[in-house]
């Protein structure tokens, strides 16, 4: 029997060649949504209801997916998502995904739960590298941190607003799931000490973080408070909603990111396919919109600009990526999303990303 390895053709190759490595609690931690996991099903399963009319007879011999966010040229728009504890999946961890991120010509966004200091990823990748920020309840720790990943030469701040307390992942709670002790925290103060800790029967190591040490108080003034202490542009990902997007924009951010956290926050709530459209409608012109979940083909991707987003971010694949093969692993992943979107735009009648419009789509969500 060959190995997987041997035909990694598409992301769900990575995948079922991931689950084949990593051991049962970490691939639980990646692999698992919240409660029944719908949510996290239908933010594959949406992408693909939706449908392509492609246009014929036009020039598409020459393509060109290039882009620019936030002043960042990328070659194409996909952006890898902040994910933590990448150390479980590969030693390198966030190293080698920064670096393939860089290689890829595209912006790494790094997690907060990094297991590699923010200095030694910045330096890792010839690419932007974003930094994505869980608030502390004590607010001095957080802005330490973002003053801290300034100086080190991130290019944007990404703040988490979709969990106040940790969803339900019924994988971690029924394993009792702790991450290994020999990985570090190092952008967290102390280390995070309360990862090394038993959890408590029925829950988990990160639930009981986020309910001790995160804060549930976060509000659009601290939003505000962020975008007037740093120079760094500031994101909010999390966004579910119309009004809440403006609101973002009207307290100081110049980017958004419609996301639910890839299924694993508030069970039930729509794909971000479908809550993309009437963001968009919404706030376009105002700055940034870029959407996560479910993004597994070339076509989501082309499927997501026709909508209305700037740029798609991926997540889970990335980890996938590294588990199989590291850096190369990751570079093998976004390979495969450029050439699956450079095909889609050919065969619709896509030059470049402005022919991405929404008269090619039809479905629930375009």
């Amino acid at each position: 029997m060959s190995d997987p390895k041997d035909m990694l053709l598409t992301l769900e190759d990575y995948e079922t060649a991931a689950g084949l490595r990593l051991p049962a609690g970490p691939w639980g931690y990646y692999r698992s949504g919240a409660d029944s996991e719908l949510t996290l099903s239908d933010n594959v399963a949406a992408w693909q209801r939706i449908r392509l009319h492609p246009r014929v007879l036009v020039d598409v011999t020459a393509r060109d997916a290039r882009t620019e966010i936030l002043g960042h040229p990328i070659s194409f728009p996909v952006i890898v998502a902040p994910t933590g504890f990448q150390g479980m999946a590969h030693p390198e961890g966030e190293v080698a995904s920064a670096g393939a991120a860089g290689d890829a010509g595209t912006i790494l966004t790094l997690s907060t739960l990094s297991n590699h200091p923010v200095e030694s990823v910045v330096a890792a990748s010839a690419g932007p590298v974003w930094f994505q920020l869980y608030v502390a309840r004590e607010r001095s720790r957080a802005h330490d941190l973002v003053a801290r990943v300034e100086a080190a030469g991130c290019q944007a701040l990404v703040v988490t607003v979709d969990a106040p307390v940790l969803g339900r992942r019924l994988a971690d709670a029924r394993s009792s799931f702790r991450f290994p002790d020999d990985l570090p925290l190092p952008n967290l103060h102390g280390g995070a000490w309360e990862m090394r800790v038993a959890a408590p029967a029925g829950s988990s190591v990160l639930e009981e973080y986020v309910r001790t040490t995160l804060d549930a108080s976060l509000t659009w003034k601290d939003i505000e408070a962020f975008a007037s202490r740093t120079k760094l542009p500031v994101l909010v990902k999390g966004i579910h909603r119309s009004d809440d997007a403006r609101r973002a924009f009207e307290h100081g951010a110049a980017g958004i990111v419609v996301s639910n956290h890839g299924g694993r926050q508030l069970d039930t709530v729509p794909s971000t396919a479908e809550l993309l459209r009437p963001i968009v409608d919404a706030v376009q012109g105002q700055g940034v919109i870029l959407v996560d979940g479910g993004i597994r083909r070339g076509t989501d991707v082309l499927k997501a600009v026709a909508i209305g987003a700037d740029a798609v971010l991926i997540g889970r694949p990335v980890l996938w990526g590294l588990a199989v093969n590291g850096r190369d692993g990751v570079t093998g992943v976004l390979e495969i999303l450029r050439k699956e979107l450079d095909r889609a735009m050919a065969l619709t009648g896509c030059p470049d990303l402005s022919a991405c419009t929404r008269d090619m789509l039809d479905g629930p969500a375009s």
